[in-house]
């Protein structure tokens, strides 16, 4: 068995069955790999479509994400493991563009991040821009765990996902996997998200819910060089915000001064950052959308660092 293809799931009755038919449509013979569902207790029909695939189907409801995919790692026979996400689709190439890297024992991981529907909103497309990497092959330092692709032996030697993390495990496993070996992205393994976050309200709640875990993450693993400026800049944002807009009864003039100087400064590069992540330099809407998605993210992200739990709705 090649790959084992591996999709945690709960209560995806609309999509689960999209997901494994895009599998079943892959330009590939399908008795080199393999698909396990792990099921978190779902109350809809997940299970049963799952079923009707024909595919291995566990159901686990006290596990987390982590712990999902750990799981469906040690039912799998395949010498690579396929972490696919179960609101995900793939295109027809999916493992023939993946199987490139078999012969690459150097590689240890590859995949890219999925790309939007067709019929993405605003805020999907604005995102990916940030979310997509600048080089279309090139090496990575980490990958989402919605397309990614681990060789078996090395997910052992790294041991597995973290199973204390809801989320922001795909880059804490990224960390451990480099330390062995290489990060491949390779835009041409295409998977499609069809459950990115498709409001600003949504983006908002998903961004402050992944925050949480990576300060988390961050107790876990310890503080990476490369992580400090992701670590500082969401706090000094909410920070700035909040001296900006409500400190002047509190902070003397000079002082306030310095502090709305430097929340421009700070607004200066987000818009500069906005511009460089826009791959079509003259749509300035779009880089109007991208200013105002990464003061959200930033502003999620800085909630989350000063504590409180919350949900992902």
């Amino acid at each position: 068995m090649q790959f084992s293809i591996i999709i945690p799931a709960k209560n995806e009755a609309a999509n689960i069955g999209r997901c494994l038919d895009s599998i079943e449509s892959v330009a590939w013979d399908s008795s080199r790999y393999e698909v396990i569902v792990i099921d978190n207790g779902s109350t809809d029909g997940t299970v049963e479509i799952a079923r009707l695939h024909g595919v291995a189907v566990y159901v686990k409801p006290e596990l987390t994400i982590s712990g999902l995919r750990n799981f469906g790692a040690g039912q799998a026979s395949g010498g690579i493991l396929a972490f696919l996400d179960a609101d995900c689709t793939v295109a027809a190439e999916w493992l023939s563009e993946a199987a490139h890297y078999m012969s690459r024992p150097d590689v240890v991981s590859f995949g890219s991040p999925p790309v939007v529907p067709e019929n993405a909103t605003w805020v999907q497309k604005a995102w990916f821009e940030v979310r997509r990497k600048s080089l279309s092959v090139g090496e990575t330092n980490w990958l989402e765990s919605m397309n990614m692709f681990v060789r078996r032996d090395a997910f052992i030697t790294c041991g597995g996902f973290d199973e204390n993390l809801i989320t922001c495990e795909d880059y804490d496993l990224s960390l451990r996997l480099k330390r062995i070996g290489q990060m491949m992205n390779d835009s041409a393994i295409i998977a499609v998200h069809h459950g990115e976050a498709a409001t600003v309200r949504h983006f908002f709640s998903k961004e402050r819910w992944r925050g949480i875990s990576n300060v988390k993450g961050v107790i876990q693993h310890g503080i990476v060089m490369a992580e400090i400026p992701s670590l500082i800049a969401p706090p000094a944002h909410c920070l700035l915000l909040a001296a900006a807009t409500v400190g002047l009864p509190l902070i003397r003039h000079d002082m306030y001064l310095v502090v709305v100087i430097a929340f421009m400064a700070w607004q200066v590069l987000l818009l500069v950052s906005s511009f460089r992540k826009n791959r079509t330099k003259t749509d300035l809407l779009r880089v109007a959308q991208l200013y105002a998605l990464l003061n959200v993210y930033f502003l999620a992200r800085g909630l989350a660092f000063f504590g409180g739990k919350r949900s992902c709705v």
